[in-house]
């Protein structure tokens, strides 16, 4: 198993400066819905402001988006969709409109902004919370969407794994779980079985295998501190191997809304908040992005795992196999990992779980 080295390097990238800045006792964000949306609007940017992004994304940026576009599809339980919500005064480039209507389940709708902006907002929330199934219900808050804006850009997404092996309902029991705040107990799943399994860089990994090729990886670092590269973590991919492993995985629930601008700047992706960037791609009027807001879910019970994720990106005008089983407890902060084919769907750190009730 391979994921794209420019895929992976924008992951954890943008995964480690929100880590700095996270919910001590969890998060997730999806890594393919940021992309999704970053990468068309670096396909609307020109000079530094295309640089930039592409530094991030990767420079075979269509290749990227190509790959993110076929890592979501042929899933019958995974939905996704790429929205424009455009003020019908706005005119966009036809170069522009076709790439975004080549992607997944895309739509281009004009939009009264000056004289309805909160019918927009509702609007987009309306597809987030269709799209997701009801996961993501209010990813725009009253207020975002204003008489100024002039466009709004949306990828949302929605997936659910079911796991090849399910878990026995029947064996989570209570324990003892270490989190930051002190240890208490969670209800924790139990199983035994050959699952791929893999020790290096400081961390041990185990992948739980589920329908339509999509699997989850749960990463116990051997240190506190120990940081996900994507050297550790194309290792651990390439040293996983069938064993025999005695897992224990509690069930948990994860949800983070934030708002990217500062996460992308730090990234490096600063000229495209400024009146200096460059959006001609998209239209002959000057733009920049006022807006980077994002919202994932992430639950996993017995049964399997379902995400939702959603990114508005809001415009406005410039100025070796053991003989025993081996015991992987994860009774401490880990990192999870949900993919499909070369795409990260979700990534996320368990430190204090909530429990989202049985399966």
């Amino acid at each position: 198993m391979s994921l794209r080295p420019d895929h992976l390097d924008f992951a954890l990238r943008l995964h480690a400066e929100l880590t700095s800045s996270a919910d001590p006792a969890g998060f997730v964000w999806s890594p393919y819905s940021v992309a999704s949306a970053m990468g068309l609007v670096a396909t609307g940017a020109r000079g530094a402001t295309r640089t930039e992004l592409t530094d991030l994304l990767g420079r075979d940026l269509a290749d990227h988006l190509a790959a993110l576009d076929e890592a979501v599809s042929e899933g019958p339980e995974l939905a996704t969709t790429t929205g424009l919500w455009v003020r019908d005064d706005l005119s966009i480039r036809p170069e522009f409109e076709a790439a975004l209507r080549g992607r997944p389940e895309s739509a281009v709708h004009t939009a009264d902004f000056p004289g309805d902006p909160e019918g927009v907002r509702k609007a987009v929330n309306s597809e987030v919370a269709k799209v997701t199934r009801g996961m993501i219900d209010e990813l725009l808050t009253p207020g975002t969407v204003s008489s100024d804006t002039q466009a709004v850009l949306l990828n949302a997404l929605w997936v659910r794994l079911r796991w090849c092996a399910p878990f026995d309902p029947a064996a989570t029991i209570p324990r003892r779980f270490h989190a930051p705040g002190g240890t208490r107990e969670v209800p924790m799943m139990r199983s035994e079985g050959r699952i791929p399994y893999a020790q290096a860089a400081g961390w041990r990994m185990v992948t739980l295998a589920g329908d339509h090729e999509l699997a989850l990886d749960v990463l116990l670092p051997e240190r506190a501190d120990a940081a996900l590269t994507p050297k550790a973590l194309t290792q651990l991919y390439r040293k996983a191997t069938p064993t025999t492993v005695d897992l224990s995985l509690p069930r948990f629930e994860l949800t983070h809304r934030t708002e990217l601008n500062g996460t992308l700047k730090a990234a490096g992706v600063r000229t495209v908040f400024s009146d200096d960037g460059d959006l001609s791609g998209i239209c002959d009027r000057p733009l920049r992005i006022d807006q980077v807001i994002h919202q994932a879910v992430l639950r996993v019970d017995e049964k399997g795992a379902e995400g939702a994720a959603a990114t508005a990106v809001m415009v406005a005008l410039a100025a070796a196999i053991p003989s025993r089983p081996v015991v992987f407890t994860a009774d401490r902060p880990f990192t999870v990992v949900l993919r499909r084919r070369s795409a990260i769907l979700f990534l996320g750190v368990v430190a204090d779980p909530k429990d989202p009730g049985p399966a």
